[in-house]
């Protein structure tokens, strides 16, 4: 079995990201026990003052956001969605709205795929650039969400990914966040076999986690955001 050298992770250089070109099986099994890294003073620090950052962004987008929203489709501007996060604890996160308002109408949890023709012309551009993420600075604040971390899933398709994936539950080891390693190196989730190397990114940073691999994500996000290359 191959396992990431630490080393790797403890690099500042931007293309550290790169080199995490993983398969599921490439990484050892994180500890059952919740990573030091996930209870990290500093790392709380980080994102109280990230979550205020972006809570100010969110407020000033906002009614510009909720006018084109809603004249792209009938519906709610904020979107609200159960989510599994910490130790596997239920909690709601907050989304810009970017499917149409009857996108699940037969009650089936499902992935978005790509060119979903579910979403939006306003919700395509915020896949995008992830700005339909910026709601979540309220559950980065609210203790549930990091800025960086594994992205939490919905409960219907975690039992899928529980039955599936033996090391699945070894994500709920860390907070989730708002943006992660499988976020910067990867796309929307569509498939089982999307989620199979997905998973791989997850683990490698719930093992690996430290205060500089959250940089070095950070700023590949903000790449992320300004090439468009969100979905």
């Amino acid at each position: 079995m191959t396992v990431v050298r630490r080393t790797d992770a403890l690099s500042l250089r931007l293309p550290l990201v790169s080199r995490f070109d993983l398969s599921p099986t490439a990484v050892a099994a994180p500890p059952a026990d919740v990573h030091p890294h996930a209870g990290s003073p500093l790392k709380r620090c980080g994102d109280l003052t990230g979550g205020l950052v972006l809570l100010v962004f969110f407020l000033l987008m906002l009614p510009v956001a909720a006018v084109l929203i809603r004249l792209d489709s009938p519906g709610t501007v904020i979107y609200r969605q159960t989510r599994v996060g910490l130790h596997g604890v239920p909690f709601t996160i907050y989304k810009f709205r970017t499917m149409c308002r009857d996108a699940e109408a037969d009650g089936r949890a499902r992935w978005a795929q790509e060119g979903d023709p579910r979403v939006t012309r306003c919700g395509r551009f915020l896949r995008a650039t992830r700005l339909d993420e910026v709601p979540q600075a309220i559950n980065v604040l609210r203790g549930e969400m990091s800025l960086v971390g594994p992205r939490p899933e919905r409960p219907e398709l975690t039992d899928v990914l529980v039955e599936q994936h033996a090391n699945y539950l070894h994500r709920l080891t860390i907070k989730p966040g708002l943006t992660g390693l499988a976020q910067v190196k990867h796309r929307y989730t569509s498939s089982m076999e999307d989620w199979r190397r997905k998973l791989s990114y997850d683990l490698a940073y719930a093992r690996w986690a430290s205060h500089r691999l959250d940089l070095c994500i950070l700023l590949r996000t903000i790449r992320v955001v300004l090439t468009m290359r969100g979905t």
